[in-house]
């Protein structure tokens, strides 16, 4: 069972969740997919949906996006459930009065709270590069190579309130072209110190149990994956804060530092 949603998606996984419970949850599988945004993200979600046998329960407040996955889930024959849809019918017929089709205006009544739960679940959905289409609805976007603190600081300016994505830089793999496409305010770019690099990954590896000379934490391939990562940070033009020997804290605090000029200078 797929829950789409183009907010949190609580209110559909809520409902999804409580008539599972009816028949003990048997075989059921439930998916939260929030912040569907584009028709793109919808036909990726179909594509995915139509490899299983599923049911796709939403809450889309814009008749574009709803019209979309109706119209592609018929196409394939996946089941569709409405969990706002029919309500916000009847209470327009009744008041005569016109939806405002904008997600998320339930969680205005708690805006402070709710924006830190978004954050948090934003956070977590674009960590490390999953999912590139994040990158455009960021208000931060970090880069860097593994290791460099990038998803705990993430975390961190998720709990002010900030979503914030982050991707990897690697040698081997292109960035997505999204983050070209960026104004140079929302990057931050994150280095370190090859010796301190070094040490983090061979403890990372010994910690997973594999070889601590591996390739991921020899000095050649450490110098190349920094290197690499440099010439990306000047192609987008973004500050870089060297993250060596700080603690997650102090690196939020500066991003938090970029971030609100930015905001000032919009």
């Amino acid at each position: 069972m797929y829950v789409v949603s183009d907010s949190i998606g609580e209110t559909a996984e809520f409902v999804v969740r409580a008539a599972a419970s009816q028949f003990d949850g048997h075989g059921f599988e439930i998916k939260r997919v929030p912040y569907v945004l584009d028709q793109s993200h919808i036909e990726d979600i179909i594509e995915e949906a139509a490899a299983h046998r599923s049911i796709i329960a939403y809450t889309l407040v814009i008749d574009e996006q709803r019209e979309a996955l109706l119209r592609l889930a018929q196409e394939r024959q996946i089941p569709t459930i409405d969990v706002l849809g029919p309500t916000i019918e009847r209470l327009q017929k009744l008041t005569n009065l016109k939806p405002a089709q904008k997600p998320g205006l339930l969680h205005q009544l708690d805006e402070q709270y709710f924006r830190k739960v978004e954050a948090i679940e934003f956070a977590v959905k674009y960590d490390d590069g999953k999912d590139p289409r994040g990158i455009l609805h960021a208000d931060m976007i970090l880069i860097g190579v593994s290791r460099t603190s990038k998803t705990p600081v993430c975390m961190y300016l998720a709990h002010k309130r900030i979503k914030a994505a982050n991707v990897p830089l690697v040698p081997e793999v292109a960035p997505p072209e999204e983050l070209f496409q960026l104004p140079r305010r929302k990057v931050v770019g994150l280095t370190i110190s090859p010796q301190l690099l070094n040490g983090i990954r061979t403890e990372r590896l010994r910690a997973l149990g594999l070889a601590g000379n591996a390739d991921y934490a020899s000095h050649q391939r450490i110098l190349q994956e920094l290197e690499y990562a440099d010439s990306i940070m000047k192609r987008v033009g973004c500050p870089i804060i060297d993250v060596t020997n700080k603690a997650v804290e102090e690196t939020a605090a500066r991003v938090l530092e970029y971030y609100y000029r930015g905001e000032r200078n919009v």
